[in-house]
């Protein structure tokens, strides 16, 4: 992320997304949740696009994190090895869990964000690149 300004607005965006929906997300609702002067969102990024992308961006950053302390934490071992798949069963617990409670809402603003881009081909593209890191 470029900024503390960019990681705050990111932010909001994603609780607005998880809040209020697709629609509920604008550059001025962004301003006033993230209590920031009227046109600072718009600044940073110009169009819904950029404002999306930053978003993105964002979330990504999170859910990589987040996997990175999960996989660290649960010591995924080859699957050849014994008790490999109860380890992996276990891990694969956990990720469920932490996407359902403490990221339930970066979860809700990534389906949001699915689904958007599913009706705008530009945000298809960033939105494939950024999952292409997971897969």
């Amino acid at each position: 992320m470029k900024s503390q300004r960019a990681e705050l607005v990111a932010d909001t965006a994603i609780a607005l997304l998880a809040e209020r929906g697709m629609r509920g997300l604008t550059h001025r609702a962004v301003d006033e949740e993230a209590g920031l002067p009227p046109g600072s969102t718009s600044n940073l990024a110009r169009t819904r696009l950029a404002l999306l992308e930053l978003t993105l961006e964002r979330l990504t950053e999170l859910e990589v994190e987040t996997f990175t302390a999960l996989l660290d934490a649960g010591g995924a071992p080859p699957p050849e090895a014994p008790g490999a798949l109860d380890v992996l069963t276990e891990l694969a617990a956990r990720t469920l869990w932490e996407q359902l409670t403490v990221g339930r809402r970066r979860t809700i603003a990534r389906y949001e964000l699915a689904l958007e881009a599913t009706r705008r081909p530009e945000l298809r593209e960033v939105y494939d690149r950024a999952g292409g890191r997971f897969r």
